[in-house]
């Protein structure tokens, strides 16, 4: 009996399964009907090359962690199981694409559609980190674009698995990376399997996908998983405006600060990351840090009053030369002085 028809066993009438999806890495994907409720869903099967050390229960404990999740840029987990000792998952039946399949059809994206994406990852992102939730293979394949919006599948899974699981002996890092990521997008504490890797390892494969958006391509494309993580460890990437020459300076400074090597040296929040292309889309380019922020505000301010006062300055050497009566400079500068605070307020 194959997969599929030992899944349709486990699973009795409560579904029916309906066709076969092209899975990733680390699952096998079909479509479902989940009759009770008339609707389509997606059940995820964990390869069996893959499950051979996972421990269930563990696996489960993780799950239900993700399945917490509830936000308009994350698809939820619905119910997870197991078949015969391999675990599997179902997930609602996104009517978009992925994101991997528009990029490959149409190449790198326009920088306003690029930034519309990044953002709603972001936000996806913040909201997971802010629950305990790391995602841990953030990629183009784990983004589904559904109209103006997209939304992140799979939340967890990576981490439920490489929690769950044994890695076999004489295992090689490539061979335990499968199931802990996509070496192309991985930051270098997760290729080096750095047990105090945090939500961080998300924002550096933000920047992965969001170079990847704008340049057509990921920072490194070596063909061999090992020479993927070995870049991803010590090489530097292209600068993004190499590529792309029309990326906005802060946009490629963003992103090539979320490539940095050292998790200390990335954007520390995926609330930074919201906060800074919100900035960008309003034109507010800021570095999302309060202090830089309190020192562009006060230049602004500096260049304001100056400015104001130039008239003032104008006007005053006017009534010297006109021989006006004395109190009515003192009058114009207190009555300047007065009012400039409330303006420069309302900017």
């Amino acid at each position: 009996m194959d997969l599929r028809d030992r899944l349709q066993t486990l699973l009795g009438s409560a579904y029916s399964i309906q066709e076969e999806l092209g899975g990733g890495g680390m699952s096998r994907v079909f479509v479902a009907e989940e009759r009770a409720l008339g609707r389509r869903v997606v059940v995820k099967v964990l390869p069996p090359e893959l499950s051979g050390g996972v421990n269930i229960d563990r696996f489960r404990r993780e799950i239900r962690l993700a399945a917490q999740l509830q936000h308009p840029h994350i698809v939820p987990v619905l119910t997870a199981g197991e078949l015969d000792g391999i675990p599997y998952y179902t997930m609602p039946l996104e009517q978009g694409r992925s994101l991997r399949g528009r990029l490959t059809e149409t190449g790198a994206l326009d920088v306003v559609g690029a930034m519309a994406i990044l953002g709603d990852v972001a936000k996806a992102l913040a909201y997971a980190h802010g629950q305990g939730v790391v995602h841990r293979d953030i990629k183009p394949d784990n983004v589904l674009v559904c109209g103006d919006a997209a939304v992140v599948t799979d939340f967890g899974i990576a981490k439920a698995l490489s929690d769950a699981t044994q890695p076999p002996a004489g295992a090689t890092l490539t061979q335990v990376g499968m199931t802990m990521g996509t070496p192309a997008y991985m930051a270098p504490e997760q290729a080096a399997a750095d047990p105090a890797m945090d939500h961080r390892a998300d924002i550096y494969a933000f920047g992965c996908l969001a170079y990847e958006l704008l340049a057509g391509r990921p920072p490194f494309t070596h063909a061999s998983p090992r020479r993927l993580l070995a870049a991803q460890m010590s090489e530097a990437p292209v600068p993004l405006r190499t590529l792309r020459v029309d990326t906005p300076p802060p946009l490629a400074a963003l992103v090539m600060r979320c490539l940095q090597k050292e998790p200390d040296d990335r954007p520390q929040t995926a609330g930074e990351l919201v906060r800074s292309l919100d900035g960008l889309a309003t034109g507010e380019h800021t570095s999302g840090t309060p202090a830089v922020e309190g020192r562009q505000r006060l230049a602004r301010t500096l260049l304001f009053y100056g400015l104001a006062f130039i008239p003032v300055a104008i006007v005053a050497k006017a009534l010297i030369i006109l021989g006006l009566p004395g109190w009515v400079l003192p009058a114009m500068l207190a009555a300047t002085a007065l009012t400039l605070p409330f303006v420069a307020r309302r900017r």
